[in-house]
């Protein structure tokens, strides 16, 4: 018989979830793992689209896919031990592989790896680094509103304690039962998801309707930016210290990290909006790679045989 694990009382929700999606012997899979991978995919039918769309062959899409993937996981994972416990995985660097499974993914380092993992596919498809950026926004903003509900899973990542209705109850963290309980908390990874939706819904609607990649380049990736870490400099507010270093900080790990994306954010769009590329209202297919020649005859001068 299938057991729901939430429970609504009067002013809280029991939040009872098992993050153990199936279990073969000693080895497990876990929803937040496979929240990551549905958000890499969906990054990956993104580009495939925006390929598509735009005339460029299938063979770019598959490098985006092959960079983005190495380059997130990567940089999430580095990020973690870099930023928020880097005396231990300095002293012992190999638990930064060896404990993989741990747990331990940053969003700041996945961000970071991924703007690094996008220079090079562009160097290498010839592309734009802009035009990789705006484009990879779009998935960002949905993958980051996916890996949120995987902390949600996994009971981690909540807030400060809340008499507000939709308070949550993580009674399987360790954290919320020494610290908290029996009190309720902000569900801080659902707050961050719903902004999340809201600046990939915005993203799309700019890049399809509107255009936007290509009349106003940098605009496209200054919004995710703004959307994405301006939601998380201010929810922080209300969430609890991942780390214990932290404790007494004015701003967290998380704000201070979040600033200089805000700032580059702001800089794409004003640099975006004055100096736009293409005036145009309805999105044309482009006829080849955007860096390399225009498509067409490659003797132009010989006429086609009919």
């Amino acid at each position: 018989m299938l057991q729901i694990p939430l429970l609504i009382q009067p002013l809280s929700i029991v939040w009872d979830f098992d993050p153990v999606l199936f279990r073969i012997g000693t080895f497990d899979i876990r929803y937040y793992g496979l929240m990551w991978a549905v958000a890499i995919l969906i990054g990956a039918k993104f580009f495939d689209t925006f390929c598509k769309r735009e005339g460029l062959p299938s063979k770019v899409s598959e490098s985006a896919f092959v960079y983005g993937t190495i380059a997130t996981i990567l940089g999430a994972r580095l990020g973690h031990c870099l930023f928020y416990d880097p005396v231990e995985y300095l002293s012992q660097p190999w638990t930064i592989i060896t404990g993989f499974r741990d747990g331990g993914m940053a969003s700041h380092g996945a961000a970071i790896g991924l703007l690094i993992g996008l220079w090079l596919f562009s160097r290498k498809n010839r592309l734009p680094y802009v035009w990789s950026l705006d484009r990879i926004m779009i998935p960002v903003g949905i993958g980051g509103a996916i890996v949120r509900l995987g902390n949600l899973f996994n009971s981690e990542i909540f807030g400060h304690a809340t008499t507000l209705p939709w308070g949550f109850e993580f009674v399987r963290s360790h954290k919320w039962v020494s610290e908290f309980a029996p009190a309720a908390v902000h569900p801080t990874q659902i707050y961050e998801a719903i902004c999340y939706l809201i600046t990939f819904a915005v993203l799309c609607w700019l890049y399809f309707r509107k255009d936007m990649g290509r009349r106003y380049p940098g605009v496209l990736f200054g919004i995710g930016l703004i959307g994405v870490f301006l939601t998380r400099f201010f929810i922080e507010f209300i969430k609890t210290e991942q780390e214990a270093f932290e404790v007494g900080w004015a701003l967290d790990m998380g704000q201070w990290l979040s600033i200089p994306f805000i700032l580059l954010g702001a800089y794409m769009i004003w640099h975006g909006v004055k100096t736009p590329a293409v005036a145009a209202e309805n999105p044309k297919p482009h006829p080849g790679p955007i860096a390399g020649p225009a498509a067409g005859p490659k003797h132009p001068h010989k006429k086609k045989r009919k």
